[in-house]
């Protein structure tokens, strides 16, 4: 059990219950060419959870069976499963849209030398880490050298006619707050980048998405040592929005992990909270071949409040682009009122 399970469990988010299934985000490997302190996985290059081929044919399987329209690829850093090629080119053979959450540093690792190529001549849409414009501070956070190496990954993707709308070839950036606090508004950022990338370092993306830090695995080890994950735990109930309960990402996504395993989001899957699936013990990507996962309950704890506090967060980043993080205190909306008990 990870260490901060306990301090989660007992909570009084409101019930959620699933729609209809849109997204099959599916986590190849906890193995990554990175260790960032902000990882809610705990990736690192000594992890060595991998998922098999039998269980990425299964993927295939149910993203045909369901009619399942986007293929969102995670990790670790999902290259470096041996079978993340051919799972790619299978899913786009199928009409399936694919995204690749890449570190951008793997461009630049052995081996990877056209992964840059693969993934544009298959129209894979790139969601890539880049927690600041700032050298420095994209350093402390993820390592000496991964700033350089983001931009030259950056570039190369450039070349290709990534970033440029006129291309189709779609690249968005990630940004995560340095630490316990919530992400600015998204879209005065997104400006920010834009300007600052291109101005110093020629480069050019489609989107900004603003993702708040969860307080799970490292970040929430992190929060528990220095005496502070309570206080950001009151900063996100004291900025939920009940508005965002309407496009939280588990309501049309599920999350599999490397065995096959379903969980109703991606850091529900790393608190080994699964999801609810015709009162299966441990569903598993083969039963969404016999049973509709829409209208199950959501399993929930008090991390889910990261993605209700203030302009919401999920994969896709803010829920709600336009909220200033300067109104959410006065716009919070306590438990009581969605629909629980205090």
């Amino acid at each position: 059990m990870h260490a901060t399970l306990p301090l989660l469990l007992a909570t009084d988010f409101p019930p959620v219950s699933r729609g209809a299934l849109q997204t099959l985000q599916v986590n190849l490997g906890y193995k990554c060419n990175q260790s960032c302190l902000h990882c809610h996985v705990a990736a690192s290059p000594q992890r060595t959870e991998m998922m098999d081929a039998d269980t990425v044919a299964l993927v295939i399987e149910v993203l045909r069976a369901r009619s399942i329209g986007t293929l969102d690829l995670t990790g670790g850093a999902p290259e470096l499963n041996l079978h993340f090629r051919d799972l790619v080119r299978q899913a786009r053979k199928a009409g399936v849209r694919v995204i690749d959450r890449c570190n951008l540093t793997i461009l630049s690792e052995p081996g990877q030398e056209d992964l840059a190529a693969f993934l544009a001549e298959q129209g894979v849409e790139i969601t890539a880490s880049l927690p600041c414009y700032s050298p420095a501070n994209v350093d402390r956070q993820r390592g000496d050298g991964v700033f350089e190496r983001s931009i030259a990954g950056l570039r190369q993707l450039n070349a290709l006619g990534y970033g440029d709308a006129a291309s189709g070839l779609v690249l968005n950036l990630v940004y995560n707050p340095q630490g316990a606090v919530l992400p600015p508004p998204q879209g005065p950022l997104q400006e920010d980048y834009k300007r600052e990338l291109l101005l110093h370092f020629g480069v050019r993306f489609n989107h900004l998405h603003a993702l708040a830090n969860m307080p799970i695995q490292r970040f929430g080890s992190a929060l528990v040592s220095k005496g502070t994950f309570g206080a950001y735990m009151k900063l996100l109930r004291n900025s939920c929005r009940a508005e965002n309960l309407d496009t939280v990402m588990c309501r049309s996504l599920l999350s599999v992990d490397w065995q096959g395993h379903l969980y109703d989001c991606d850091f529900n899957q790393m608190l080994g909270l699964r999801a609810h699936l015709a009162g299966l013990q441990r569903p598993h990507l083969r039963d969404l071949l016999q049973n509709d996962p829409a209208g199950a309950r959501i399993s929930v704890a008090d991390h889910c409040y990261g993605c209700t506090a203030g302009q919401g967060s999920s994969c896709g980043g803010a829920l709600k682009p336009g909220v200033s993080v300067d109104v959410v205190a006065s716009a919070a909306v306590p438990a009581a009122r969605m629909g629980v008990q205090a």
